[in-house]
């Protein structure tokens, strides 16, 4: 099955400013989330995405724009499922000022039993989260090969809440995984179970290239990496 590189969004506006931004509309990249979005092309040079995939939030579709103009045939596609958690009323809020919000302790602590007023639980965000990357994972390999390589751009929580999915992972314990701007976390997926190849990668990607595996090798005992 594929390869998925999930990038987050770079640097926004809203993170310079210490607001949940959630789904407010008009959040753009800042000058350094800008910057970071311009080396990403660089970062993921020796791979060779079939496709990439972006939440419909603006900072995501810049953070990508790069990317797109670098390799011009690469096809974009916007999935609802993978866009910012619904923060409901908590959307566009001072994140200091809602540290002292009961529910905050329990987002922290029990992420599983949060549900955030006028929006959604966190169970229900990795839900769709999980269903999004498993039909893509499926499209792409029908579409492309098991050895594809694809690109998804989304949120912290999201690409969090897919982490702890690909480990095996109770959501509560999601949040002791940091996923900065503009990072890349790669998962390779198989019949059997996900491989967690990166996790909030700021650096090169060289290494994640495809490469030829010798006739008739065998799997590293254990189930390495590239296990299939």
């Amino acid at each position: 099955m594929p390869t998925l590189i999930l990038v987050r969004h770079g640097r926004s506006t809203a993170n310079t400013a210490g607001v949940l931004a959630g789904r407010t509309p008009g959040v753009h990249l800042d000058e350094r989330g800008a910057g970071q979005a311009a080396a990403l092309p660089a970062r993921l040079a020796a791979l060779s995405p079939v496709l990439a995939v972006s939440s419909p939030l603006e900072r995501c579709r810049e953070t990508l724009q790069p990317l797109l103009e670098a390799r011009p045939g690469l096809p974009l596609h916007t999935e609802d499922r993978i866009s910012e958690c619904d923060y409901g009323h908590w959307s566009g809020r001072k994140l200091a000022e809602l540290a002292d919000e009961p529910l905050m302790s329990v987002v922290q602590q029990h992420p599983s039993a949060a549900a955030f007023p006028g929006g959604e639980s966190m169970r229900a965000m990795q839900a769709r989260a999980v269903d999004a990357v498993r039909d893509w994972n499926a499209r792409v390999e029908a579409e492309h090969g098991e050895d594809a390589t694809y690109v998804m751009c989304s949120h912290g929580d999201i690409i969090k809440s897919l982490v702890a999915d690909a480990l095996g992972m109770h959501l509560d314990l999601f949040q002791r995984v940091q996923v900065d701007p503009c990072s890349v976390t790669a998962i390779r997926y198989t019949r059997l179970r996900p491989f967690l190849l990166r996790l909030g990668d700021t650096g090169g990607l060289a290494s994640l290239a495809p490469h030829e595996r010798p006739v008739g090798a065998d799997a590293a005992v254990g189930g390495g990496a590239g296990a299939p």
